[in-house]
């Protein structure tokens, strides 16, 4: 089984989540070696070559973004729904509108929650990566 670093995953992971919708990043794993390749139409790679057959080949899985693992509106409200049950509906309005993490983080900070919420998102991101790997036939190691 191939292996692959938390750390770098993770760090794919908020690389392909960056950006607007029809921005293009991608990361994928090399299903031989596990080494992660990124790319993008912003970034120069001319630091590192990247495969010719990266985005062709059954060899290489691409990286999910948050949403594709639950981890964007519907962790918040499963975070709300067990910390601050009462505000869940204006957390929900929250998610309406542009600028909802900005928002959401705000009322966390004044309920004392905030510090909370990291620890969650931290444990929910590095769980769902565990899964995402099993799923994938990888390891994913420390």
């Amino acid at each position: 089984m191939v292996t692959v670093k938390h750390e770098d995953l993770s760090e794919s992971l908020d690389f392909v989540s960056f950006g607007e919708p029809l921005e293009h990043n991608a990361a994928y794993v090399s299903l031989d070696t596990g080494k992660i390749y990124w790319t993008s139409d912003f970034i120069d790679a001319a630091d590192e070559e990247l495969p010719a057959d990266l985005e062709t080949s059954d060899r290489y899985l691409a990286v999910p973004d948050k949403n594709e693992l639950g981890l964007g509106r519907n962790l918040v409200l499963r975070f709300i729904d067990q910390e601050l049950p009462a505000c869940y509906e204006q957390i929900e309005g929250f998610f309406r509108r542009k600028g909802a993490y900005a928002r959401f983080k705000d009322l966390l900070e004044r309920q004392g929650k905030l510090e909370r919420w990291y620890a969650f998102e931290a444990e929910s991101l590095k769980s769902a990566l565990r899964q995402w790997c099993a799923e994938n036939e990888l390891e994913m190691i420390e």
